[in-house]
């Protein structure tokens, strides 16, 4: 046999060496302990400690486990049998015999049909008008025909027509009585047998809603930010019971009776020579992805009328509106600072003008950043505001206040550039202050343009203080069903806010125009323009 190898010396000492280690190692570990350490008691405490980490451990790892299911597994999924024997049932399954297999086949048959007679049923129901509340207090208002002596006919039974109106804290039943005649003598009858005088023109046809009561349910949602639903709880506690079908079916009668007045009120703005332009998101409904999804409604200002409307195409913010939108427009259009508005620096008979409050905003947001430039910033910015405070403080002419601008805020304006100039290499183009001083350069023509005229504003704020009602009200109703409900809630949001800036009477103006727009339906020599609010007087009425 083979001697065995012998260890060479550099192994051995390799092992020396490691060994003088570990008892180095031991004996330093030995002094870290004073002589008064009781090592029962730390080992007794360490265990303790490990024992309640590995409770904690477990307790975490069931609420993981329970929070896995509830998020990537069924609702009614279980933990498996506690008892093993159980677990046969999940695999050997029950012993069926025929007759409930075929109990069970008919009563799936049996509820197949159900479920399809219930889907039929539902396609074919339709919103059933429910006879008003006999508790409600009731008007009458009798009707009798004109121009005919009544003594020589024979009263028959009236026809009674009953329309639910609404007074603020209450609602009542207008009841319209049409006293109806035969004449007692077929020989003298005029052009029928029977005389019935005519119906009163109503808002709806085929409706029992009232003027007041339309009114009431467009004001709460458009100017109190009520969504039907809640009013419908309102009318509940008044005594009326209303279906939400039913108001969104007068919802968009009532917008359709007054599309022709706001697409009128879409020419006057237009007309005008000095306008703002904003757009806002509106979520809708999308009916193909049967999900909520982000769209937008533009809001255009007449600033010297002090008209206003909105217009919502598709939910689209593409130039695509835009450019139709405006196509016949001349004069001077103020915008924020977005790419679309860009393209009018190129159109002859446009104006471009910008806006300094989204300036201001920019530099407002870098404050953290980048203290001393954005402070050096806001204050130039504020000073040009204080020249239009001192312009309003002494009430000066269109003129006047061009001049004021000329002598006082264009000097700040033309330093203000350079500084902007001198500044953006220093700092950060992506940062906070470089986005503001960017964002503020490369509109700064339009910017300093509204020193030109004294009819010019600095900021856009007047289409953003319109465009607020909106904002308000899709926090309450959240979206609109499609885009329809958005235009018909185009149309009302313009012709509210024309009652917004003409301070008038929401419900007496919209009472007003339900009950008399149908006067213009035939006669063409009217002019719709009347009825807006800028030219209603209740006074002459």
């Amino acid at each position: 046999m083979e001697e065995k190898a012998q260890p060479s010396a550099d192994l051995l000492e390799v092992l020396l060496e490691r060994c003088d280690l570990q008892y180095q190692e031991i004996q330093r570990l030995k002094g870290q302990l004073s002589e008064g350490v009781d090592v029962g008691s730390l080992r007794s405490s360490y265990e303790h400690t490990i024992a309640s980490q590995q409770d904690k451990i477990l307790s975490l790892e069931k609420q993981v486990a329970y929070l896995s299911r509830r998020i990537w597994g069924h609702s009614s999924e279980r933990f498996i049998k506690a008892d093993p024997l159980q677990r046969k049932l999940d695999f050997e399954g029950l012993e069926l015999l025929p007759e409930e297999e075929e109990q069970a086949r008919q009563a799936e048959v049996e509820i197949g049909t159900y479920k399809n007679r219930v889907v039929q049923r539902q396609e074919k129901r339709h919103p059933v008008r429910k006879p008003l509340s006999e508790t409600l207090p009731r008007v009458e208002e009798h009707i009798y025909p004109e121009h005919t002596d009544l003594s020589a006919c024979t009263e028959l039974p009236p026809e009674i027509t009953e329309i639910l109106e609404f007074e603020p804290g209450k609602c009542f039943v207008r009841r319209i009585i049409r006293h109806k005649y035969v004449f007692k003598d077929k020989e003298v009858q005029e052009d029928g047998f029977i005389l019935t005088p005519e119906l009163p023109v109503l808002p709806l046809a085929k409706s029992y809603a009232g003027a007041s009561l339309l009114a009431e349910l467009m004001v709460g949602k458009y100017v109190d930010h009520l969504p039907f639903y809640r009013q419908i709880q309102m009318f509940g506690r008044l005594g009326v019971t209303l279906a939400p079908a039913t108001i969104n079916d007068w919802f968009k009668g009532t917008a359709d009776l007054l599309r022709p007045m706001y697409y009128r009120l879409r020419e006057l703005v237009l007309e005008s020579d000095y306008i703002q332009v904003d757009e806002s998101t509106l979520p809708v409904v999308n009916e193909e992805k049967h999900k909520t999804v982000k769209g937008y409604i533009w809001l255009v200002r007449s600033v010297m009328r002090d008209l206003v409307f909105f217009h919502y195409d598709q939910g689209s913010r593409a130039q695509k509106v835009v450019i139709p939108l405006l196509k016949d427009f001349r004069g001077a259009l103020q915008t924020d600072g977005y790419e679309v508005y860009k393209m009018y620096e190129y159109k002859q008979g446009v104006l471009p003008l910008g806006c300094w409050a989204h300036a201001r905003r920019k530099f407002e947001e870098s404050l953290k950043e980048d203290k001393a430039r954005a402070e050096y910033a806001l204050g130039q910015i504020g000073m040009l505001y204080d020249v239009e405070r001192m312009a309003d403080g002494e009430q000066l002419s269109f003129q006047q206040r061009a001049e004021l601008r000329a002598r006082l805020s264009y000097p700040l304006m033309v330093a203000f550039e350079k500084w902007l100039v001198n500044e953006y290499p220093k700092v950060l183009p992506k940062g906070r202050i470089g986005r503001a001083i960017k964002y503020t350069y490369e509109i700064y023509h339009r910017l300093t343009r509204y020193h030109l005229d004294g009819r010019y504003k600095m900021d856009n704020n007047l289409a953003e203080n319109s465009i607020r009602p909106l904002a308000l009200g899709r926090k309450n109703y959240l979206f609109c069903g499609n885009h329809q409900a958005a235009e018909d809630a185009a149309v009302m949001y313009s012709l509210l806010g024309c009652c917004k800036a003409a301070k008038v009477d929401y419900r007496k103006w919209l009472v007003y125009v339900l009950s008399n727009i149908h006067a213009y339906d035939k006669d063409y020599t009217k002019d719709l323009a009347e009825l807006l609010p800028h030219n209603w007087n209740p006074e002459n009425l």
